[in-house]
């Protein structure tokens, strides 16, 4: 039986994990936007990490995480409800296209 959630089921290219963990890290990044690029939830965000990363580099993404406002919609100031910055154009195949 395989222990893994379902998301992380689905195999990513190597691409698309440094830029989930590069998504991960940001601080301004919430977990919505990597579920609405990638399909992986918060949950699977953090599998990913801890399976990804050196134990010590883990345990301070967390902390990070847990103290980070931004990272949670929920969390996020009223005013914030977009994933990007409205003067960048959509994003494509995690490619972000110049002015």
């Amino acid at each position: 039986m395989n222990k893994r959630p379902i998301s992380l089921q689905l195999e990513l290219d190597d691409i698309a994990i440094d830029r989930v963990i590069e998504m991960a890290w940001e601080d301004r990044t919430p977990f919505d936007a990597i579920r609405f690029q990638f399909g992986l939830a918060e949950a699977d965000v953090k599998a990913l990490m801890k399976k990804e990363l050196k134990f010590s580099s883990y345990k301070l993404w967390r902390k990070r995480v847990e103290n980070c406002s931004t990272k949670h919609v929920a969390k996020r100031v009223s005013g914030i409800d977009r994933f990007k910055c409205n003067m960048q154009r959509a994003i494509s195949n995690n490619k972000i296209s110049k002015r």
